[in-house]
């Protein structure tokens, strides 16, 4: 890999104007094209083969399917009288005639004609239905339905809005990039000591941030895949391609300052950082992919739009970073360190092979092991009690008006009302199906847990029907799911003494099965990714224990991140730092997400350290001089880059959407844990402890194993350096 690295990095030198206006073409074809066609983010959270999908499935063949409209909900509430005052009613049928005048509206069912009001009669609602999907519905229609709600609430009538209708829309770009962009060139700047060197990484980023996400944008055209799918990969994008950048640009200015003409040095620095960057990049794409074995179709599009992404990013730091670093030309300096870094790292030229950390590391391996261990088991403790689900519109800011219509519905319909469940019964077969239906869902008034329950409503065949159902307690609570379990289980007795089949859909039950399919597939795939990192890492260092503590040390990351997630956003410490309005469960893809996503950032923060160690052990022979000539020569580079990581996941943290903002908390600290704590702490302490046998390999299977080189050893053996 190294010798076809030099080669491309030569060949970049040779043809840098090509590349460069060649890349810039490239994203203003794609741009074009990504903008003209427009995003097209269909698909839908949901798994085939669960419970609720059966449910539906009979629900669509034995209901004819309406039209897929856009429905917004008004939700009224006075404090002064009731809704039935003639006053009160007089102005909600005047507001809903408004909303009429809009051209999208179909039709409107006013609380008084559907009979929507609370019990005391404070509180109701009316359901204005419009003539186009939910999703194709304009923001000018909803800026009309806001202007009608707040003439309401202008005049003493709070109004607020729910329904299918989203009101709040996901935005990519924007401030959150923005932030995390301008933290991580002061990073590089810092590191660097040059604006322009800080510059270079982050434009080489943009660049492949914007052709990735234009690819993205005309797939999503074709390839059903949510809106959740680009915001991962702009994420990821714009992290990998900024630390891919710093890598090679750090590893050119190191070869510069030993010596090398500038043509060698970018072809070197392409062949040793550049390797590293590959092996990671495939190691990131390959746990992206394999999202798509736990066969979730929404978690398989995610997976494989972000893996375009990092493709991308690994194709620009090889082909494009190269071409860029030739054209600065002089203006590029070789490395020299601040004044910070200096004194941090002890770098004098006679104690060059140690640093600060390193020695701080070494000198205690086994009080360091301990103190990392008992950090690492303490965060992960939470994780234990874990509860997934999907964040709703009771999750939301008290600020926004879906918030607050979630909550006045709860407040005059009971907690449940945001969560119904919906019964759907087949008897095909019987004499008499109705009747036997009603038999055989009786039980379900009994339950424990159970508010009410609405008539049976025939299917037009007569062979089923549908039974509204509404728990006492809210969509997230456990006593709902526990509700859904004992419906299920009483139903299958059911289906074999009686024949009726009787299942549960609806968003609270399709949540629940979402969530208990995803808590079954994440070990599996745990399992998948922990078995693949340690062959490949055996045959990047030919070694058999590093692989060990590699994994270990991922299985630490990852418990410490998802025990990290739950004590903020389920039990709510800190839960107003980081701007999460309301306690709630674990997004329910997210442990498997960043099950995908910290297992190849975390095995490139491995190969670049470790890479270094093995490649001073092939020099020297001394386990421990190696492992702080690692710690001195990538230490700062592995900092730098696991802080511009924080930087972008941690920018996302500002997000209103609490699925990004989730997303963002879980990456930021799942960094933070695996680059300080676990890469440049725990593994060093545990290189030092076990010596010479952490590089021992059986030499059978040295035979076998392919000879990856990452470190570069086939090319730089054979370079001079210059005079």
């Amino acid at each position: 890999m190294a010798k076809l690295l030099f080669r491309l990095g030569e060949w970049s030198v040779r043809k840098s104007k090509m590349i460069i206006i060649g890349g810039i073409v490239l994203l203003i074809l794609l741009a074009s094209i990504g903008l003209g066609k427009g995003p097209s983010f269909t698909g839908s959270m949901t798994i085939p083969g669960t419970k609720s999908e059966q449910a539906a499935d009979v629900l669509k063949a034995e209901f004819p399917p309406s039209a897929d409209e856009g429905q917004i909900r008004l939700v009224f509430k006075v404090k002064q009288g009731t809704l039935e005052t003639p006053a009160n009613k007089n102005l909600i049928n005047k507001a809903l005639k408004n909303m009429e005048t809009d051209s999208a509206v179909k039709s409107f069912l006013s609380p008084y004609d559907g009979y929507t009001l609370s019990e005391d009669k404070k509180i109701g609602y009316a359901d204005v239905t419009y003539k186009l999907p939910a999703a194709e519905v304009t923001e000018k229609s909803k800026e009309h339905a806001l202007k009608v709600a707040n003439s309401l609430n202008d005049k003493g009538i709070q109004t607020e809005l729910a329904g299918s209708v989203a009101l709040s829309e996901l935005e990519v770009g924007g401030t959150s990039e923005v932030i995390g962009i301008l933290i991580a060139f002061m990073i590089l700047a810092f590191t660097f000591t040059s604006f322009l060197a800080a510059g270079l990484p982050i434009l080489t980023a943009v660049i492949g941030l914007g052709i990735g996400l234009m690819t993205i944008i005309i797939g999503s055209n074709f390839v059903s895949m949510s809106s959740f799918s680009i915001t991962l990969a702009v994420m990821l994008a714009l992290a990998v391609g900024i630390d891919y950048a710093l890598f090679i640009m750090s590893r050119y200015r190191q070869q510069l300052a030993e010596g090398f003409e500038r043509h060698v040095a970018i072809a070197q620095a392409n062949a040793t950082a550049g390797s590293s960057v590959v092996f990671a990049g495939l190691t990131v794409i390959i746990a992206l992919v394999g999202l798509s074995v736990v066969q979730i179709p929404f978690i398989t599009t995610m997976g494989l739009a972000a893996a375009v992404s990092v493709f991308v990013a690994v194709i620009i730091a090889v082909v494009f970073v190269p071409a860029v670093l030739a054209a600065a030309g002089e203006r590029i300096n070789p490395a020299r360190e601040n004044k910070w870094l200096r004194k941090w790292s002890g770098s004098k030229k006679k104690h060059k092979s140690e640093n600060f950390w390193g020695k701080v590391v070494t000198r205690k391996p086994w009080l360091t092991t301990i103190l990392c261990i008992v950090i690492l088991t303490v965060c992960t403790l939470p994780f234990m009690h874990m509860q997934l689900g999907l964040p709703d519109n009771g999750l939301k800011s008290t600020e926004t008006t879906e918030r607050r219509g979630y909550d006045l519905l709860a407040e005059g319909f009971g907690e449940g009302f945001n969560g119904p469940l919906i019964i759907v019964a087949k008897a095909a077969g019987s004499s008499d199906p109705q009747a036997d239906i009603a038999k055989s869902t009786a039980f379900i008034e009994k339950l424990k847990g159970v508010a009410s329950v609405s008539p049976i409503i025939p299917s037009p065949s007569g062979n089923a029907a549908i039974i509204n159902v509404l728990p006492k307690t809210g969509p997230h609570d456990i006593r709902t799911t526990e509700l859904v379990k004992s419906i299920r289980n009483q139903a299958d007795t059911i289906f074999k003494e009686d024949k009726v089949q009787v299942l549960i859909t609806g968003t609270t039950s399709v949540n629940i099965d979402i969530s208990e399919k995803l808590s079954e597939a994440l070990p599996k795939f745990a399992l998948l990714i922990v078995g693949l990192a340690f062959v490949l890492l055996m045959m990047v260092f030919r070694s058999i224990l590093v692989p060990i503590k590699a994994v270990l040390g991922f299985l630490f990351t990852l418990g410490a991140t998802l025990g990290f997630v739950v004590w903020v956003i389920q039990d709510g410490y800190l839960g107003s730092l980081f701007g999460i309005p309301e306690p709630g469960p674990v997004l329910n893809f997210l442990p498997i997400l960043i099950t995908g996503i910290l297992f190849g950032l975390a095995m490139d923060y491995e190969v670049f350290l470790v890479s270094r160690m093995r490649e001073d052990y092939n020099h020297s022979g001394d386990a421990l001089k190696s492992v702080k000539s690692g710690m001195t020569h990538s230490g700062p580079v592995v900092t730098a880059a696991g802080l511009i990581m924080i930087a972008v996941f941690a920018s996302f943290i500002f997000a209103e959407d609490t699925i990004i903002k989730s997303m963002g908390l879980a990456l930021a600290f799942g960094i933070l844990i695996d680059a300080f704590i676990v890469r440049m702490t725990l593994i060093p302490a545990i290189m030092t402890i076990l010596g010479r046998s952490a590089w021992y390999l059986p030499k059978w299977l040295n035979r076998i194993l392919p000879n990856i080189d990452v470190e570069g050893e086939s090319v730089m053996n054979n370079q001079k350096k210059s005079e």
